[in-house]
């Protein structure tokens, strides 16, 4: 396997757990937490602006998490799932230490490598990125 053979493959692995896990946790949120519990939960955590906010990451990590999947605006999707974790770690996550164990932040930590690593290399050749925009990355061609 050359190392192209190798990127595609490790990207394509890559998005598509981390997509997967992103969807489940945006599911989760729908349909075990309900949004009216995952409101509830963020404000008790002491997430700011919990009633909005809400609705608006349980929707993010569930599309978002398809699109990674798919590898459909991938670099557009992985920047905001990558923000999103990043608000989970520093808002709620960083004062109980690393271990998720204790409520800490080493899963929305490895989550926002994942979708940072995503967001910098793009979706890969098998993806619908490349596919729909001719390359690898998610950057709309600019038509003049």
């Amino acid at each position: 396997m050359n190392k192209s053979s190798l990127t595609t493959t490790a990207l394509t692995i890559l998005r598509v757990i981390a997509g997967f896990l992103f969807a489940a946790h945006g599911w989760q949120k729908f349909n075990e937490f309900t949004i009216a519990g995952t409101q509830a939960s963020f404000t008790q955590m002491g997430v700011p602006g919990a009633s909005v906010v809400a609705p608006i990451v349980a929707t993010l990590e569930l599309v978002g998490g398809i699109a990674l999947i798919l590898g459909l605006l991938t670099r557009v999707f992985a920047v905001l799932l990558a923000v999103d974790m990043l608000g989970a770690l520093f808002l709620v996550h960083a004062p109980a230490g690393i271990f998720v164990g204790n409520g800490g932040y080493e899963l929305v930590l490895l989550f926002a490598g994942a979708a940072l690593a995503l967001a910098l290399a793009g979706a890969g050749r098998i993806s619908a990125d490349a596919a729909l925009f001719g390359r690898s990355g998610s950057k709309l061609r600019v038509l003049a």
